[in-house]
C-alpha cells in the first residue's frame, strides 16, 4: 500500500529542469528556434519522464471551491475533494472519456455535493448510471490534459503557437492535434518547462485551466500541480487544491461504479 505523503518543503515554485536540460540552458535565440516537439519533450522530462508519461493510477485528495453560477455570491466550499484515476495505455482522442475515473465532492456536513465516475464503459453520478449522450457531453468538457502524455505518439501532430504568459510566467504555447481531429492548446513554462496552462473549445464555451504550486512526493519523479483553476469563457468556475497524491496503487474497477 502506498502511504499518503506530502512534504511541503518539496513544493516547487517552478519545476527543476532535468539535469540534461539544465546543463544545456538555451540562449534566447535558441529558445526561439525550439520546435513544438522539442518543447513537449522537455515538458515530459520536467514533469517526471516515463513515470509521469505512463502512470498506472493516481489517487488525489484535497479541497475545492466552486462557482456554479459564475458569480462570487454562489460560491460553494468543498473541504473533501477526491479523485481516483486509472490511466489508459494509449489515447487518440483528447476530449473523450478513457481509462477509469471517479470524483467525490463532500461538503462540510458530510453530504455529497456531487459524484462522477466512468468505469471504461458506463458513466455514473451520485444517483447511479447516467445516459450515454449526457455522459459524453460531461466528459468532453472535462477530459483534455492527459493527451499531452501521448502527444509524441504516431498519428499526432504539433504546432508551435505564439508565446504567451500565465500568472506572470512566460510560456511557449503548443497545439496538440490528435488523430481524431481534436485540438488542445498547452502552455509550457519557458524557464523550467512546467505545464502551466491548457485550453480547448467545448459546447459550454472556451475552457482553460491554470496549473501551479507543483510538488513531488519524496523519492518520486512524478510532479503534481497543487493548485488547478478552471475557467469557461474567462470566468473561473472552480479551483482545486490537491494536498496529497498516491501513485500506481491497485484500484479495483468496482470503485468506479456508483450505485445502480
Amino acid at each position: 500500500m502506498i502511504q499518503w505523503t506530502l512534504n511541503r518543503r518539496s513544493v516547487l515554485t517552478g519545476l527543476a529542469v532535468a539535469p540534461s536540460l539544465a546543463n544545456a540552458a538555451p540562449s534566447l535565440a535558441q529558445e526561439a528556434d525550439l520546435t513544438a516537439t522539442e518543447i513537449v519533450q522537455r515538458a515530459h522530462a520536467a514533469a517526471g519522464g516515463p513515470d509521469w508519461m505512463r502512470p498506472r493510477s493516481l489517487t488525489l485528495r484535497g479541497r475545492g471551491s466552486f462557482w456554479p453560477q459564475g458569480t462570487d455570491a454562489g460560491r460553494i466550499e468543498v473541504p473533501d475533494y477526491r479523485m481516483w484515476r486509472v490511466y489508459p495505455a494509449a489515447s487518440t482522442e483528447a476530449h473523450a472519456a478513457n481509462g477509469w475515473v471517479r470524483i467525490d465532492a463532500t461538503l462540510a456536513d458530510g453530504s455529497t455535493y456531487f459524484q462522477a465516475a466512468y468505469d471504461g464503459e458506463t458513466s455514473y453520478n451520485q444517483n447511479g448510471p447516467i445516459p450515454g449522450a449526457q455522459a459524453s457531453r460531461e466528459w468532453s468538457e472535462n477530459f483534455g490534459f492527459g493527451i499531452i502524455r501521448f502527444a509524441l505518439d504516431e498519428g499526432f501532430s504539433l504546432d508551435r503557437l505564439p508565446d504567451d504568459a500565465a500568472d506572470g510566467r512566460a510560456m511557449h504555447v503548443v497545439r496538440v492535434n490528435d488523430p481524431q481531429g481534436g485540438k488542445t492548446l498547452f502552455g509550457i513554462a519557458a524557464d523550467d518547462y512546467a505545464i502551466l496552462w491548457l485550453g480547448f473549445s467545448t459546447a459550454r464555451g472556451w475552457h482553460e485551466r491554470r496549473y501551479s504550486d507543483f510538488y513531488r512526493n519524496p523519492g518520486v519523479s512524478f510532479v503534481q500541480p497543487g493548485r488547478v483553476r478552471l475557467y469557461y469563457d474567462g470566468v473561473k468556475q472552480n479551483e482545486i487544491v490537491w494536498t496529497d497524491y498516491a501513485l500506481n496503487e491497485d484500484l479495483p474497477r468496482s470503485l468506479f461504479q456508483i450505485g445502480g
